[in-house]
């Protein structure tokens, strides 16, 4: 009995060890499916210390349109310079654009598949550190948007049709979403300026009250001694 238990566990263990090793083969295979394909699309904020880096990879397939843009909404820290330099390499190391102000754009079109670099650089603030949004991303126009696709089917003329319209609709939507990421990243520098400007307008406003109310005190305290007449008795008598 026992070495019948033990020969239908070996079947089960070679079963288990084959499927394991479809299951990788199929993972690992080169066909139509890329290998890795990550997010599309990011909007957020960091802070970059004074005179640091920073640094993020975006995975792009060739054929693709690449964007990346970046405003500065404030600075932290006793210098008050919002420029920051912002590059971008390919999946080569090599450099393609450069944007060196407070708010920029970087766009091409991704000639390689690979990971493309991205980085901002607080090079012109030694004692502050600055708070910037990103948003970057790649976009796909045609049927190169469907990656798990293996060949285009055939479509007739009112298919072709609604397909075409539907693209266009897509893509209006994406720059759409574009333009409004681009007035969250005016919104919220606005708002930071704004609430800057109020904190400064406050402290200063008390500055220039409590030496308005100093100033008085001492030009009454001064013209009180003006007044000031010492009284005379028989042993203390003013001189002429």
């Amino acid at each position: 009995m026992s070495p019948l238990l033990f020969g239908a566990g070996l079947v089960v263990l070679n079963l288990v060890t084959s499927a394991r090793s479809q299951k990788i083969e199929r993972l690992s295979g080169s066909g139509d499916q890329p290998l890795f394909r990550g997010a599309d699309r990011h909007d957020f904020a960091i802070m970059i210390p004074p005179g640091g880096t920073e640094c993020f990879w975006q995975f792009a397939h060739q054929t693709g349109y690449f964007y990346f843009s970046y405003e500065v909404q404030r600075t932290v820290g006793m210098s008050h310079d919002r420029h920051v330099a912002a590059t971008a390499h390919n999946p080569q190391g090599f450099l393609i654009d450069t944007s060196q102000d407070v708010r920029g754009q970087i766009n091409f079109s991704t000639q390689e598949t690979g990971f493309y670099q991205l980085c901002l650089n607080n090079q012109h603030n030694h004692f502050g550190s600055v708070q910037v949004y990103l948003n970057f991303g790649v976009f796909y126009e045609g049927p190169e948007t469907d990656h798990k696709q293996k060949e285009r089917k055939q479509l007739n003329d009112t298919l072709d049709a609604i397909e075409d319209s539907t693209q266009k609709v897509q893509n209006n939507i994406f720059h759409m979403w574009r333009y409004y990421n681009f007035a969250r990243m005016r919104k919220m520098a606005d708002f930071f300026l704004t609430h800057s400007n109020y904190n400064y307008v406050n402290w200063w406003s008390t500055a220039q009250s409590l030496v308005i109310i100093l100033s008085g005190i001492l030009q009454l305290y001064f013209l009180k001694r003006l007044f000031n007449v010492p009284t005379t008795t028989d042993t203390k008598k003013p001189r002429c």
